[in-house]
């Protein structure tokens, strides 16, 4: 069998979840008819203390209906460097909202109420309005890090003073109130806007949520049809989304403890470089000496049966999610001790 440690995004659903699907009622969503994706918005919105959500495709989709929605063209965003919304969505800040974008040198994905307060342009004819804040938690290129939540807080009240929009990709955010011991009501009281994937870690087979106030969501679904997301029988989809947020968020303890196992194996091998420091599901570690390339680890790793992630010329990233077990851990314990 093979262990696929390239992204949460490979899980599949399970037999449960299909069954779940399968037995949904349905409707025509973009009529507001599907009573299984009204039921998942709703529950959702009431998890987080939110006034309303809409169901999209993706998160790619979440976010950049969020940033359309806060921005006019012209705007700038701040963000850290590394940020999904940056560098992962096709340029979708330029191309859907005609904003630019201030990025900022974080720790591991993470900005402080500091940068964010040195980053916000004067109110000058030469400069762009700064118009909205993007964070994301847990962060994927800083090793899934999380943020100190008195630290969002902080942001938040340089927001209020600047008038400044607030928006989380929250992509995986249920691995940050996992491994921090938070609530998404926290997160509802203090962003704007926020996004949240149910098929990552969650076990979703697609979907993603967007959450804020009832006339910010309404705004949304107008967004949402104009970017071709409007779904018609989704409801089946949404089903599967309603089985990972009664069955699922709890048991991402166990991806955080096999992330870990894995930094404590690949610590010992003197082939490893520098391993991030381990906090939810993401292991990001760099390969030297018997390996020229991360490519080259991910390859003899390939060949057992084994998938994983190169993302630079040295860096390999690791992701835990609910199809990987514990047998395939041990298997790849015993690989990498024997390499």
């Amino acid at each position: 069998m093979i262990a696929d440690l390239r992204s949460d995004t490979f899980t599949k659903p399970t037999p449960a979840m299909l069954d779940a699907m399968c037995k949904a009622p349905v409707g025509d969503d973009v009529f507001g008819e599907d009573p299984t994706v009204n039921r998942l918005e709703a529950m959702a919105a009431d998890m987080f203390g939110m006034e309303a959500a809409v169901f999209c495709p993706s998160g790619t989709m979440t976010n950049q209906i969020a940033i359309k929605c806060h921005t006019q063209p012209g705007d700038e965003v701040i963000c850290e460097k590394m940020s999904h919304v940056y560098i992962y969505e096709g340029g979708g800040i330029a191309f859907n909202s005609g904003c630019q974008v201030r990025p900022i040198e974080g720790d591991r994905g993470r900005i402080t109420a500091q940068q964010v307060e040195d980053s916000i342009n004067p109110d000058d004819v030469h400069r762009t309005r700064t118009r909205l804040v993007s964070l994301e938690n847990t962060a994927n290129r800083g090793g899934g890090s999380c943020y100190d939540f008195s630290e969002i807080q902080r942001i938040k009240a340089v927001c209020l003073k600047n008038n400044l929009g607030f928006h989380l990709d929250g992509a995986r955010l249920w691995n940050a109130m996992v491994a921090q011991n938070e609530t998404a009501r926290q997160y509802g009281e203090l962003f704007d806007s926020i996004s949240v994937c149910l098929s990552k870690g969650m076990g979703a087979p697609v979907g993603s949520l967007l959450l804020g106030k009832s006339d910010f969501i309404k705004q949304a679904r107008r967004v949402r049809k104009v970017f071709g997301g409007g779904m018609r029988q989704a409801g089946y989809i949404a089903a599967a989304g309603i089985y990972a947020l009664e069955n699922n968020i709890g048991r991402l303890a166990e991806d955080h403890d096999h992330a870990w196992q894995i930094a404590e194996t690949l610590a010992k091998k003197e082939f490893i470089g520098h391993i991030m420091p381990v906090e939810t599901n993401i292991v990001i570690f760099e390969v030297k000496g018997n390996f020229d390339s991360a490519r080259g680890f991910c390859d003899k790793l390939k060949q057992e049966n084994i998938l994983c992630l190169p993302i630079s010329q040295t860096q390999v990233r690791m992701v835990t999610h609910l199809d990987f077990t514990k047998e395939m851990l041990n298997r790849l314990q015993s690989v990498i001790e024997a390499m």
